[in-house]
Formats: structure tokens, sequence, C-alpha cells
């Protein structure tokens, strides 16, 4: 391949593929990853449930990012497309795997920051 463009272009969708598969791997604990189960339709419903978990988290951190870069404009301070592009929905730090979970029916849901402007 001679033109530099598309093996750029290649190259960062095999990247984005890849951490993804990283971060779903991260999700999947026990076993580390492998899915030790011979019926095909287990095996996918384990992907499945994977893909849901990883997906509802990568809306968290995506809405998390958003109210955090919101909040950050609306105090005045500057950043430019740089600063945002180097910032991941891949975020673990935060997740307690092995934890205790409660759910709060009653908690109302806080609103999407949707006006935030990238400069």
């Amino acid at each position: 391949m001679a033109d530099a463009g598309l093996r750029s272009t290649i190259q960062s969708a095999t990247n984005k593929s890849e951490a993804f598969n990283g971060f779903t791997k991260w999700l999947l604990f026990g076993g580390d990853g492998i899915i030790t189960e011979n019926d095909r339709e287990k095996q996918r419903k384990i992907i499945k449930y994977n893909h849901l978990v990883a997906n509802c988290l990568i809306f968290y951190n995506v809405f998390s990012l958003s109210r955090i870069l919101h909040h950050y404009i609306q105090s005045g301070c500057e950043y430019n497309e740089e600063l945002i592009s180097y910032l991941s929905p891949y975020i673990t730090v935060h997740v307690n795997r092995f934890g205790e979970y409660r759910i709060d029916s009653n908690r109302k849901t806080p609103q999407l920051p949707f006006d935030v402007v990238i400069r």
C-alpha cells in the first residue's frame, strides 16, 4: 500500500478496534477474557452481554466527560480541538468490578449537556 493516507486511515481504525477489544476484555473479568463455554449460543450471550456492559460504560464515560467539559467551559476556561481529541471513552479507573452496587430507582437522571461547543 503506497497511499500514506489510506495506511493512516486503516491504522486509525485498527487502533480504535483494538482499544475497544482491550476495554471489553478488561470488563469480562475471570479467566482473562477467555470464554470457556462450548455452547455457541452461550458464547454469543456472553459476548453480547459484555458488549452491552461496555457500551453502557462508554455512554456513562462520555456523559461524564461532556458534563465536566461543560462545567469547564462555563467557568471561562479555554481549550481546543487537539486537547479533546486525546480523550477516550475507555476509562476504567473509576470502575469497581468486584464491589457492591445499589440501585436507587428514585434518583433523578441528570440532564445531558447537548450544548457543548468544541472550538
